[in-house]
């Protein structure tokens, strides 16, 4: 139960928003392009951020690139 201590978990990695042209969900609400998120957690497929609403969500990695 991973998810009932999320925002307790330090920070994997941070990300960039690179865009929100996103084709089948409306995501331009919950991240804004050109904002840096922190990572809680990773699958193959999405990274789980603290999103603009304070909380948690899982997005397609094809929206972020990673900061250095």
């Amino acid at each position: 139960m991973i998810h009932t201590n999320w925002h307790e978990r330090e920070t994997i990695k941070t990300l960039k928003c690179v865009h929100t042209d996103a084709k089948k969900y409306i995501v331009n609400n919950k991240l804004t392009t050109g904002k840096v998120y922190e990572v809680k957690n990773e699958t193959e497929e999405f990274y789980f951020i603290v999103d603009n609403s304070g909380k948690v969500g899982g997005y397609y990695k094809e929206y972020f690139e990673e900061v250095k």
